[in-house]
């Protein structure tokens, strides 16, 4: 199967999907439900420069089985993230190839909303109706995949983002994505208010700490080959160079161990994006901490 043809599958998979959801719930009863859910925790930059969006999945594509369903507890992976540091949770809701269900995410989500952590909905979305689910499933970010939906589309998504007051993470696999990445993500920051001016009695030449801004949009590269489902190495500082650089940047896929948490950070990236590594792993809060330690290490000597 080749990478277009697995990103179309899953796209029709998606369409059933929604197409099923709205017999059982019509667009304005979800509207209701997540109208009546409290506001998600905003996506806040830690100030170390480099921060972690750790991944709730329980089957990789590539990978197969990462954790048995049965013995998985969702609210407590992610309680155990957030408390080694992470900025965000991803939680995988496609059920067919990743095991995932909005029911993981509703539970993410209500077991971070003291820790104030946003959790982010990833799957395949392709329509705004699923941008909607995520808010009234207590979601405050999803990812959008640039590569499988149109420019309209896209916009399309990203509207129904700003509308539920969610984050979203562009998600790009080459330099076509990133040259529409360019196009979106100049429109998107033309719309946005603009920065809040320097507070009274601060000079103009003090050191400011924009990281520690709420993220509305964010772009990442994930380095996996679509034909093969390999990570491809060296994509992720290659392409780094061409993202966007208004928004904050983040590596996908190919960050396994703090090390390589430090060498993406050097690289420039502003977040990982880590699922497998911490899904397979023996102590996913020690290694999580671990790789936030090591990439703002790395990003102040980059710096």
């Amino acid at each position: 199967m080749s990478g277009t043809d697995f990103l179309e599958s899953m796209a029709r998979a998606s369409q059933e999907r929604v197409a099923t959801a709205r017999t059982r719930l019509s667009e304005n009863a979800l509207l209701k439900q997540a109208q009546a859910t409290a506001p998600p925790p905003s996506l806040i930059r830690g100030g170390g420069g480099f921060d972690l969006i750790a991944e709730l999945k329980l089957r990789s594509p590539a990978l197969g089985q990462l954790r048995a369903p049965a013995s998985e507890d969702p609210a407590r992976r992610a309680l155990s993230y957030a408390e080694a540091g992470a900025a965000a949770v991803s939680v995988l809701t496609e059920p067919a190839c990743f095991d995932g269900s909005l029911e993981h995410l509703s539970a993410a989500s209500s077991a971070l909303r003291a820790m104030r952590v946003p959790a982010m909905r990833k799957d395949f979305l392709v329509d705004p109706y699923q941008v909607v689910e995520a808010r009234a499933a207590g979601a405050g970010g999803v990812l959008i995949i640039l590569r499988m939906l149109s420019r309209p589309q896209l916009e399309e998504l990203c509207s129904a983002a700003r509308a539920c007051g969610l984050f979203a993470l562009l998600e790009a696999f080459d330099e076509a994505d990133i040259e529409l990445a360019h196009e979106l993500v100049d429109s998107l920051v033309s719309q946005e208010p603009p920065a809040p001016r320097i507070a009274p009695g601060r000079s103009a030449n003090s050191r400011v700490r924009p990281e520690m801004a709420r993220v509305q949009w964010l772009i990442g590269v994930n380095c996996r080959d679509l034909t093969t489902l390999q990570v491809v190495p060296g994509r992720l500082e290659a392409l780094v160079g061409l993202l966007p650089t208004q928004i904050p940047r983040v590596a996908e896929s190919g960050v396994a161990t703090a090390a390589d948490a430090g060498r993406i950070a050097a690289a420039g990236y502003d977040f990982a994006l880590v699922g497998s590594a911490l899904m397979s792993g023996a102590d996913p809060r020690a290694l999580a901490h671990e790789m936030i330690v090591a990439g703002r290490r790395a990003r102040q000597q980059w710096i």
